[in-house]
């Protein structure tokens, strides 16, 4: 399995770049982007699919919350995707291509893969496919994740060079209430992590402490750890993690 990039070790990540609505810096834009370069921190953004099939730079599966429109993202082709306007910002959603050919390799970028139909099951391909094609030629420093362990294989077959890691949290019912309890449960144990060739995992930060973390790093795995808002957070969750996903400061 391909290692995580020292670059992705060696500075903080920012969380969907380093974001500012009042700066006019929505998450997952360009002007983020931007900002995370300007200040030498890596990049952490999100990927969805577009209807016609390209992957598309964006966390929510529902357009509301970040550009106003109504409707899955998922249901709108990518040249509409790229007319809509982020809120906050003067610039509409973009497409990886279209980031990829903005960092040119100026930061490190740690991809996460977004599960598609809310089951963390099998039913994959068309996005890592997508995401495959986009980086083809990339030759920055990348690496892809996802919660969906079925996803991080595809991208193994796809993408065998570029790392790749695990996305994990205790999988609390709370937090994912559509998920089967079985499900939760199952990836809470984080057991696919060799399956999948993982060269690293980006856990939640609040279960650091958990006895599953300690037995990977101990395995000499990287841990990186999500979404840190707070210098004081981020000075506790580096007592376990080699790296930290932040936003909301300067880290």
């Amino acid at each position: 399995m391909p290692p995580l990039p020292r670059a992705l070790l060696d500075r903080p990540i920012a969380h969907r770049g380093f974001h500012d609505a009042r700066l006019s810096r929505p998450e997952n834009s360009r002007a983020a982007f931007e900002a995370a370069i300007a200040k030498g921190y890596g990049i952490e953004l999100d990927l969805q699919l577009s209807r016609d099939g390209v992957a598309m730079v964006f966390h929510d599966y529902d357009l509301r919350r970040l550009t106003g429109q109504c409707g899955p993202l998922r249901q709108t082709d990518s040249a509409e995707l790229t007319t809509i306007p982020l809120l906050y910002g003067d610039e509409p959603i973009p497409t990886l291509a279209d980031i990829l050919a903005l960092v040119d390799g100026r930061a490190p970028l740690l991809i996460e893969i977004k599960d598609q139909d809310g089951a963390m099951g099998p039913d994959v391909g068309p996005l890592e496919d997508a995401a495959a094609a986009a980086l083809a030629d990339y030759d920055g420093s990348v690496a892809l994740m996802s919660f969906n362990p079925h996803s991080v294989a595809r991208c193994a077959d796809l993408l065998p060079d570029i790392p790749r890691g695990l996305t994990t949290c205790a999988f609390l019912q709370s937090d994912w209430p559509i998920l089967p309890a079985a499900t939760r449960e199952r990836l809470a144990a984080i057991p696919d992590l060799e399956n999948v060739g993982a060269s690293f995992v980006s856990h939640d930060r609040k279960g650091l402490t958990s006895p599953r973390i300690a037995e990977i790093k101990r395995a000499g795995l990287p841990i990186l750890c999500w979404t840190i808002r707070s210098p004081e957070e981020e000075a506790d969750a580096r007592s376990v993690a080699d790296n930290v996903t932040f936003e909301g400061y300067d880290a």
